[in-house]
C-alpha cells in the first residue's frame, strides 16, 4: 500500500485558502485574510508530540487529514450566498457611512490627511466587493455543473462495468478540469492577496498618521479623527476574532476531534460514501484478551485483543497488537464489545467514527486510500 503517494496526491488537491480566509466579513481586518492554517498547528502539534509522546503518530495524522477536511470546506462556506450577501452589506455599510462622515465633515481641516487615508479605505472595499461578487458569480455557475458531474459519477460508480483503464481516462479528465479551474481562480486570488498586502500598509499608514496627530485632530477634525479611529478599532477587533477562532477550532481538532466531525457530518452536504458504501466495509466485535488467555501460553502479553467479523458465516479473526487498540479518530480504547470498522487498507477504528468520516470523505484518515475506487475495482473484478 502506497500510503505516501496517496498522502502527497491529496496535499496536492488541497485548497490553499486559508480556513479563516473569507470568514468575519473579509472587511475588518482586510490585511488578516491569511491566517496560519490548521495544517501549521498539526505539524506543531505533531513535532510537540515527538518531544513529548502527548500523541501517537496515528492519532497525529488523523487530525492533519481533519484540519486539510476543514480547510478543503472553509472555501464553500466563504462563498455561500449567506456570508456573501452579509459580507457585501458590510463593505457597503463602511463605504456609506465614511462618504456621509466626509459630506459632513467639509469644514474640518485636519493637520494629517485623514481624508485620503479614508479614501483609501473606500476603494479598497470596493476593490474586494467587486473580487467576491465575480468569484461567487463564477463558483455559482460551476455549481451546477459540479453536482450533475458528481451524480455521474456515483451512478458510473454503481452501476458501471467499465474497465480501470477507462477509470483512469475519467480521473485524467477531472484532473485536468481542476487544472483549468485553479487557472482561473488565480489571477482572483493573486489580486486579493495584492489588495491584502496593501490594506496592511495602509492600517500602518493610518495609525501613523492619526497618533502623530495627537490631541489637535480631536479639536480641528473630530468627525474625521473618530471614523479613522473607528476603522481602526474594527480591524484590530476582528484580528482578535480570527485569531481567537482559529486557536478555539485547533485545539477542538486536536483534542475533540469525534464533536468537529459531528458538526461536519451535521451540516455538510454528502460528497463522500453513500450509506451502501460504508455499509459494505466488513464489521468486526472486539474482545479484550484477558489474564486466562495470557497465562495459557497462546497469547503473548504484546496482543491487545481480537476482533472478530459480524454478521458472516465464516468469521474472520484479527488479533490486534497492544498498541494498535485504540481509536485514532477519538483518542478511547477498544472496550469489550465494540463496534470497528475495517477500511480496505487494513485500517481500522471505532464504527461510529469512521462512517461519519466516510460520509463526508470516502478516503482512510490515516493513509488516503479510496474506499470508493476499490468498490469499484471489486465490482469490476466480480464482473
Amino acid at each position: 500500500m502506497s500510503s505516501d503517494n496517496n498522502i502527497s496526491n491529496s496535499n496536492a488537491a488541497v485548497d490553499t485558502t486559508p480556513l479563516l480566509g473569507h470568514h468575519f466579513f473579509r472587511t475588518g481586518p482586510r490585511f488578516m485574510r491569511r491566517p496560519p492554517s490548521l495544517r501549521g498547528a498539526s505539524r506543531f502539534i505533531r513535532q510537540a508530540s515527538s518531544r513529548s509522546r502527548v500523541m501517537r503518530e496515528p492519532s497525529v495524522r488523523v487530525r492533519e487529514a481533519a484540519a486539510e477536511q476543514i480547510e478543503e470546506r472553509q472555501s464553500d462556506w466563504a462563498y455561500s450566498k449567506p456570508i456573501v450577501i452579509l459580507d457585501l452589506f458590510w463593505n457597503l455599510a463602511f463605504v456609506i457611512v465614511s462618504i456621509a462622515v466626509m459630506i459632513m465633515s467639509r469644514n474640518e481641516s485636519p493637520s494629517m490627511p485623514l481624508r485620503l487615508w479614508i479614501l483609501g479605505y473606500d476603494l479598497q472595499c470596493v476593490f474586494h466587493m467587486a473580487c467576491v461578487w465575480m468569484e461567487y458569480k463564477k463558483r455559482y455557475s460551476q455549481r451546477d455543473l459540479e453536482g450533475s458531474s458528481r451524480g455521474s459519477v456515483r451512478y458510473s460508480r454503481n452501476y458501471s462495468n467499465s474497465s480501470s483503464g477507462s477509470d483512469e481516462v475519467e480521473s485524467g479528465d477531472y484532473a485536468s478540469e481542476d487544472h483549468q479551474n485553479d487557472d482561473e481562480t488565480s489571477v482572483a486570488k493573486h489580486l486579493e492577496s495584492a489588495n491584502t498586502m496593501f490594506s496592511f500598509i495602509w492600517w500602518i499608514i493610518g495609525f501613523y498618521w492619526v497618533t502623530a496627530g495627537g490631541q489637535s485632530l480631536t479639536h480641528d477634525s473630530p468627525q474625521l479623527y473618530w471614523l479613522c479611529i473607528t476603522f481602526l478599532a474594527f480591524d484590530v477587533f476582528f484580528v482578535v476574532i480570527c485569531i481567537a477562532v482559529a486557536c478555539v477550532i485547533g485545539i477542538a481538532v486536536c483534542c475533540c476531534l469525534p464533536c468537529i466531525i459531528a458538526i461536519l457530518y451535521a451540516v455538510a452536504d454528502q460528497e463522500g460514501a453513500t450509506k451502501d458504501d460504508i455499509e459494505r466495509l466488513p464489521k468486526y466485535k472486539f474482545r479484550r484478551f484477558g489474564d486466562f488467555d495470557k497465562q495459557s501460553g497462546e497469547i503473548q502479553e504484546s496482543f491487545g485483543g481480537i476482533m472478530t467479523e459480524c454478521d458472516t458465516d465464516s468469521p474472520v479473526e484479527h488479533v490486534l497488537p497492544l498498541e494498535n487498540v485504540e481509536c485514532c479518530i477519538c483518542l478511547c480504547a477498544y472496550d469489550d464489545g465494540n463496534e470497528l470498522r475495517e477500511l480496505p487498507c487494513r485500517h481500522h477504528f471505532h464504527s461510529a467514527c469512521i462512517d461519519k468520516w466516510l460520509y463526508m470523505n470516502p478516503t482512510c484518515p490515516l493513509c488516503k486510500f479510496d474506499i470508493l475506487k476499490y468498490g469499484n475495482q471489486g465490482g469490476n473484478e466480480e464482473v
